[in-house]
């Protein structure tokens, strides 16, 4: 547990990722609040309940929780705190909040389609497996309140909601503009990029985001303001933002270079990409190393650099220019 200042505390907890340990945020105000509520493992609830104790609350006390986006070790402890009446956040956490089978059922479908494009082989199609696995440790419930870019935080009006997409397309983050505060979730990290990763859309029939260009333009948005202090989902608590900000774009320019010039010696394929770029990941990470080459893609595309074409149902990509 850290004390960040009077009304606002970090609490920290276990994840069973990579990733390692979650913060989540307690704000007092009008309102005892909770932003994010780590991961659905007794572990986490335990040591989440010691640090509430060290500062003289339970629970039981929460009232209302801000989710930043809806990832398992964001959501996991919805459900732990009852006297919770509202859960607010962008509207795309709802379906993942009520584990909508329907949803699901759509989310499969596109990624079946979806790796068929990428000319990922069968033996990869196991994403209905992994889905499983991650909502074990997500909460459930249901959104009560949608929040959107502008909004102030019930009992809370000194924080103002920014729309922060990329890494999730439900991600929001908060800013205390009077003394420069951002909780960021994990939109900005200082040690990792935070990896956009490819989603299936909400809607039946829309069209998938692109995941990249939205990061980076919130970058660039989250570069504008006088941030002083970011709080982030994992890692350390930094102030050095837009040096963090320039080595994550200069840091996706230069992983994105390496795809023109490879396609600028022959047209390619997402999965041929992503043995060449991640030798050593794709055969056990081919949801990230296809996210992250969907990316560069969606980036060198939006800037005209490379363009698709589909043959026999898979998409080649191809430079525009050669060397």
């Amino acid at each position: 547990m850290k004390i960040i200042d009077r009304t606002l505390y970090q609490l920290t907890v276990p994840t069973p990722f990579a990733v390692g340990t979650v913060h989540m945020y307690l704000l007092k105000g009008d309102t005892l609040s909770l932003i994010d509520a780590g991961v659905k493992t007794q572990e986490a609830f335990e040591i989440l309940k010691t640090q509430l104790k060290e500062i003289g609350y339970q629970p039981k006390d929460i009232e209302q929780i801000f989710l930043t986006h809806h990832h398992p070790d964001h959501t996991g402890l919805v459900e732990a705190f009852p006297r919770v009446k509202e859960v607010m956040g962008h509207n795309h956490l709802d379906v993942w909040l009520r584990k909508d089978q329907a949803y699901f059922e759509r989310h499969d479908a596109f990624f079946l389609n979806f790796f068929k494009q990428c000319d990922i082989p069968e033996r990869f199609l196991g994403i209905k497996k992994k889905l499983s696995y991650l909502l074990q440790y997500a909460g459930e419930g249901s959104l009560t309140t949608n929040l959107e870019e502008g909004d102030t935080l019930p009992g809370h009006p000194e924080w103002t909601v920014y729309d922060t997409k990329g890494h999730a397309q439900s991600h929001l983050s908060f800013y205390r503009k009077k003394d420069g505060v951002f909780i960021g979730g994990d939109h900005l990290l200082k040690q990792i990029s935070s990896n956009p990763v490819i989603e299936a859309p909400i809607g039946k029939g829309e069209l998938r985001a692109k995941p990249m260009v939205q990061y980076r333009e919130n970058l660039y948005k989250c570069s504008g303001l006088e941030i002083k202090q970011l709080l982030p989902g994992h890692g350390e608590i930094f102030s050095n933002v837009s040096e963090v900000v320039h080595a994550h774009l200069q840091k996706q320019e230069k992983r994105a270079l390496r795809v023109l010039n490879l396609l600028q010696a022959s047209e390619k394929t997402v999965f041929q990409l992503c043995k060449q770029i991640f030798p050593h990941r794709y055969e056990s990470q081919i949801d990230l190393t296809m996210s992250n080459i969907i990316g560069q893609l969606d980036y060198l595309e939006n800037k005209g650099l490379v363009k698709k074409r589909n043959e026999g149902g898979k998409e080649l990509y191809g430079a525009t220019v050669g060397k």
